[in-house]
């Protein structure tokens, strides 16, 4: 079983859904704390390939900036 590649849009997504249905009061109680936790689980993921890109950024910029030089 091959596991999916991380895509940030489809997390950003899915953390959506999970909180739509618990403003709607849609997730039972018994899994409540699993949507609970794979939110958090994406969040996290999504918080790194944020800061990820930013350092891939800055490293460009860096580069431009003393290629002018």
């Amino acid at each position: 079983m091959t596991k999916k590649p991380f895509s940030y849009q489809e997390a950003v997504q899915e953390i959506e859904e999970i909180i739509i249905k618990l403003e709607n009061e849609e997730i039972e109680l018994d899994m409540l704390s699993e949507n609970v936790k794979k939110a958090s689980e994406l969040i996290l993921k999504c918080k790194g390939s944020l800061k990820n890109c930013e350092v891939e950024i800055e490293k460009i910029i860096k580069t431009i900036q003393t290629d002018k030089s």
